[in-house]
């Protein structure tokens, strides 16, 4: 029987930590390029601070919400249809940037790539719960788990987003082996997804040069390599304690997207080995609590809801910090809670009030 208990008050207290980082170095990596471009050096800072607020608000709403009132399937499958027609109607807007992955509306701008990551994670913690002992049913259980996924991700893929496609599907796939299904059914579909990988990734070009700068950046070092290159300047003119708040030379129009994509490579060279590993240190925290939630609660729903989450968070961040040290090649994934970007914040908070609301619920 769940009884209520107080809310997980480190997973919390992380949580705001990690925000309030993102607002102070969204400001510091993006105020020159904002009066440079808007007049401002605040433009970024005032819409990162209006998402942020609208997702601590929403967090603290779901946190406060019995997250079982998620599990009915009106819920469930009406959040996948409207995720479908939304990543459906990016590819009748405007492009940006040469990419079909924005619903723009007055000044602000939403990515529904952001909104399948919780909504594929509510659907397989549904589907799953009691279907643990049938998860050798390709038939009944595996393909209709995959189905949402595949669609998800290919839809993703077309706007193009690989990076963002194979975060949701790695966010499945955790789901997926935490639910207990059997490792020759992930060699399975590794395999299947080898000859489509083959021809996104080598027989495009711009992502086959992002593979060339990943393996020798200093190859094409003003071309393909130039946003390596600038990144791990800034990692290493950082040091140890950093050259200071405000004080980094690279995001001056050198690394791409600093309020962004390389949001932890200013972070690096303005505070430092300290400033980043306390930051990864945040993170690990955020890793080691949600965990702690997946396996004190006997709900299967529960748990899959945590893993998925907790996943979602660390998944994320693994890859941005991975890209900003040349540890895999380039992929714009943010950096949750700290990168600049609206989507990604308000889901991210709103997803971590559902999280909060299942550590107030044991067994």
């Amino acid at each position: 029987m769940a009884k209520r208990i107080s809310v997980d008050k480190t997973l919390f207290t992380v949580t705001l930590l990690l925000v309030f980082v993102g607002l102070v170095m969204v400001f510091s990596a993006s105020a020159v390029m904002a009066q440079e471009r808007f007049g401002s050096p605040y433009t970024f800072l005032i819409k990162q601070i209006i998402w942020a607020v609208a997702g601590l608000l929403a967090m603290v709403g779901l946190m406060n919400f019995d997250y079982h009132r998620f599990k009915h399937p009106a819920v469930v499958f009406s959040l996948l249809g409207v995720t479908t027609l939304l990543l459906l109607a990016v590819f009748f807007l405007d492009r940006s940037h040469n990419t079909h992955r924005w619903i723009r509306f007055g000044g602000f701008s939403f990515q529904p790539s952001e909104l399948a990551k919780p909504a594929l994670i509510l659907f397989l913690a549904y589907f799953l719960e009691n279907k643990l002992k049938a998860l050798d049913d390709w038939r009944h259980t595996l393909l209709p788990a995959a189905i949402p996924v595949t669609l998800f991700a290919g839809l993703i893929v077309l706007q193009p987003d690989l990076g963002t496609a194979i975060a949701c599907v790695a966010i499945s796939a955790t789901i997926l082996y935490v639910a207990g299904m059997r490792l020759r059914y992930f060699g399975y579909s590794v395999l299947a997804s080898l000859l489509p990988l083959y021809f996104l990734i080598f027989r495009v070009q711009w992502r086959y040069d992002r593979v060339l700068a990943f393996l020798n950046p200093y190859s094409d070092p003003q071309g393909r390599g130039f946003h390596v290159i600038q990144s791990l300047i800034a990692v290493g003119t950082g040091g140890f304690t950093g050259v200071g708040l405000m004080e980094g030379k690279q995001k001056l129009f050198y690394l791409p997207e600093p309020q962004t994509d390389f949001i932890f490579a200013v972070t690096a060279e303005e505070l430092g080995l300290i400033g980043s590993l306390i930051v990864v240190t945040l993170f690990a925290i955020f890793l080691f609590r949600g965990i702690r939630v997946a396996f004190k609660t006997n709900d299967n729903y529960a748990r899959f809801l945590a893993i998925g989450i907790t996943a979602m968070v660390v998944i994320q961040a693994l890859m941005n910090i991975s890209v900003v040290l040349a540890l895999m090649p380039t992929k714009g994934i943010p950096l949750p809670f700290i990168s600049y970007g609206g989507s990604s914040i308000f889901i991210t908070l709103a997803s971590v009030g559902v999280l909060l609301n299942i550590t107030q619920q044991t067994d």
